[in-house]
C-alpha cells in the first residue's frame, strides 16, 4: 500500500490533466512505475472495496480466452457488461457477434492469438513451456495488444503486455499498462 500511496501524492503533485474517451478528465504520470516483492505479500489496494471474487472470475475467463460478458458474468464478474451492452460505439461496431460479445479481448488474444495461416497460438501454453525448459530467455512475453484487432475489441487491453523473467531461481513479471 505505501507504494500505491507514494504514486497517488505523486500524480496528485505533478501530474497533468488529460481528455479521454469517457469524457472524464484524467490526471496522469506517464511511465510511473511500482515494484512489488510477492515474498512480503500480496500487493492489493487496502484503500477501497477490493472486489477479489470478481478479480479472480475475470482473470479465470480471461484463461478461458472468453470473448462473452455472459462468461465472466458466470465466474462472478460484472465489469464487462457495460462494455458489452451500454458502450454506444460498440453496440454500432460491424465486428460485434450479439449480446454480451466483447470480441477478440485479453484471453482470446492469450489463448487464440491469430497467425496469418489461420492457425493460433497459445501465448500461456508458450509462457508455461517457456519457464519448464527455457527460464533464462528474455523472450517469455504475452501480449494482448494485438493492433490487427483492436477495432473488433469493446475495450482495448489496458495491460496490454507482460514479460517474465527467471533471476537466481526467482520469477519476476513484469507488466505494462497503458491506462
Amino acid at each position: 500500500m505505501q507504494q500505491y500511496q507514494q504514486l497517488i501524492e505523486t500524480v496528485l503533485a505533478q501530474g497533468t490533466w488529460q481528455d479521454n474517451r469517457t469524457g472524464i478528465r484524467t490526471l496522469s504520470v506517464p511511465g510511473a512505475m511500482m515494484r512489488f516483492d510477492l515474498a512480503q505479500g500480496f500487493p492489493a489496494v487496502t484503500t477501497k472495496l477490493l472486489a477479489f471474487k470478481s478479480v479472480v472470475g475475470e482473470l479465470c475467463a480471461f484463461l478461458r480466452a472468453s470473448r462473452s460478458a455472459a462468461d465472466f458474468r458466470a465466474l462472478g464478474c460484472k465489469v464487462w457488461d457495460q462494455n458489452a451492452n451500454e458502450n454506444a460505439q460498440w453496440l454500432a461496431n460491424p465486428y460485434r457477434e450479439g449480446p454480451d460479445d466483447l470480441g477478440p479481448v485479453y484471453g482470446v488474444q492469450w489463448r487464440n492469438w491469430p497467425k496469418p495461416d489461420g492457425g493460433h497460438i497459445d501465448q500461456i501454453a508458450e509462457v508455461v513451456k517457456q519457464l519448464k525448459t527455457n527460464p533464462d530467455s528474455r523472450r517469455i512475453i504475452v501480449s494482448a495488444w494485438n493492433v490487427a484487432d483492436l477495432d473488433q475489441m469493446a475495450l482495448m487491453p489496458c495491460h496490454a503486455f507482460f514479460q517474465f523473467y527467471v533471476a537466481d531461481g526467482k520469477l519476476s513479471c513484469q507488466l505494462y499498462q497503458r491506462s
